[in-house]
């Protein structure tokens, strides 16, 4: 008679403890972006684990860029609202090597029932309901990005196309600065589209140009969604930029 196996032993290494025990902070907004967290003698202390487990932790959270380390100043919470990282969930990138700098124009913002494949991707409850995004983004006064974004109306609650226009940075920056949420990750799918007569209106452009669409899912500490975007790009002069680890 053959002896069934036994089920391996799941084992968390200490250090894997600690970063996720620091996620938890993180998610209770304990820290908040922007701001130092406690040294890792401190960390240390608090853990009751040594000094060298702490940081192992915290060099898994730089690397997943959730914290920021700055020589001879500690370690921060990364934020979107720095220079450095404002931009960097955007993979587009002009052909010449021009600094990119788009500007935002909002077209509506609207609250309404969300499609059922819009309410199982922000994994919403029976009866919630989004905000509905429309947006235009610009470079050298050229429209080349249209956008369809979905947020829950429960987390962005009061959002109005006023405040979106009175914004003049990144998305991520004032849902981090307005609504306590920062974005962390976020998964895409891309296709080539051509534009119909709305997105040819949108973008300026001949109906049937070819488009790049980019959907995204975003999400938050603790892979919470937060965010759908459904955006289509004039790559004519531009190019969409990916690193692969």
């Amino acid at each position: 008679m053959s002896i069934p196996a036994l089920p391996a032993a799941s084992f968390s290494p200490l250090y894997q403890q600690i970063k996720t025990m620091i996620l938890a902070s993180l998610q209770a907004a304990e820290w908040l972006p922007g701001t130092s967290i406690p040294s890792e003698i401190d960390l240390a202390a608090r853990y009751l684990v040594s000094q060298g487990t702490v940081r192992k932790a915290i060099d898994e959270l730089a690397a997943e860029n959730l914290l920021v380390r700055r020589q001879g100043k500690g370690t921060f919470v990364a934020t979107h609202q720095e220079d450095a990282w404002q931009y960097r969930f955007l993979r587009l990138e002009p052909d010449s090597g021009e600094k990119f700098q788009l500007f935002n124009r909002f077209l509506a913002c609207e609250q309404l029932k969300p499609s059922s494949q819009v309410a199982e991707l922000l994994k919403l409850k029976a009866g919630d309901a989004v905000i509905r995004i429309d947006r235009i983004q610009s470079f050298k006064g050229k429209p080349i990005v249209f956008e369809e974004i979905w947020l829950s109306a429960t987390r962005f609650k009061g959002l109005t196309l006023d405040k979106l226009n009175a914004w003049l940075g990144p998305m991520y920056a004032f849902y981090e600065s307005q609504y306590a949420t920062h974005m962390v990750r976020a998964e895409e799918q891309i296709k080539a589209v051509n534009a119909d007569q709305e997105l040819a209106g949108h973008l300026e452009l001949p109906v049937g140009q070819a488009l790049l669409l980019v959907d995204r899912v975003a999400f938050t500490y603790g892979n919470k969604p937060v965010e759908i975007r459904h955006a289509r790009y004039n790559t004519s002069q531009q190019h969409y930029v990916n690193q692969l680890n």
